[in-house]
């Protein structure tokens, strides 16, 4: 799959389905620093194309540095873009970024093992990978694209009647 976009899809559904506990931020950090030994292998034409980085065990590892930097990249990004402030702090709670950087790594593994024939998801367990061909690419990169914009579509719905509910509820 091309880099990170099309893995945005499925993340925005979850997003919309767990609202504050899911940061998007941080899923989408971790969809970057899974592509981050692929992009290497393709600018210096050394290594493996989906190596250590797209197994789980590998998935693993980056899911944990994506949480622990993702948390405070994600703070800092909703202090400038305004959503946090000093009078209303928003901040990742620790459990969500790790919640989300593992759905993250993990979910990437899973798309990527669909369409790419040289992952090797459960090395170092094994070589094989079950998931290779279970869709045609053409089809994973629909289902990404739908699920993004489903999703855009749920959150906002979901976001429209909680609010219109809270209203209601007040004295």
């Amino acid at each position: 799959m091309p880099f990170t976009p099309f893995h945005m899809g499925p993340g925005i559904v979850i997003k919309a389905l767990l609202q504050g506990s899911f940061s998007l931020m941080v899923f989408g950090w971790a969809q970057i620093v899974m592509d981050i030994q692929p992009l290497v292998v393709l600018i210096t034409g050394e290594g493996h194309l989906h190596g250590f980085s797209h197994t789980y065990v590998g998935a693993s590892l980056l899911a944990i540095f994506a949480a622990l930097t993702g948390k405070y990249l994600s703070d800092f990004g909703l202090f400038i873009l305004d959503i946090s402030t000093e009078a209303y702090p928003v901040k990742v709670a620790w459990w969500v970024a790790f919640l989300s950087a593992f759905i993250g790594t993990f979910s990437h593994v899973i798309l990527d093992s669909i369409m790419h024939a040289d992952m090797e998801p459960f090395y170092p367990f094994s070589f094989s990978n079950a998931l290779l061909g279970l869709i045609t690419a053409p089809i994973l990169y629909k289902l990404c694209l739908y699920s993004g914009l489903a999703g855009a579509i749920l959150y906002y719905t979901i976001r429209f009647f909680m609010q219109k509910k809270s209203r209601t509820q007040r004295p």
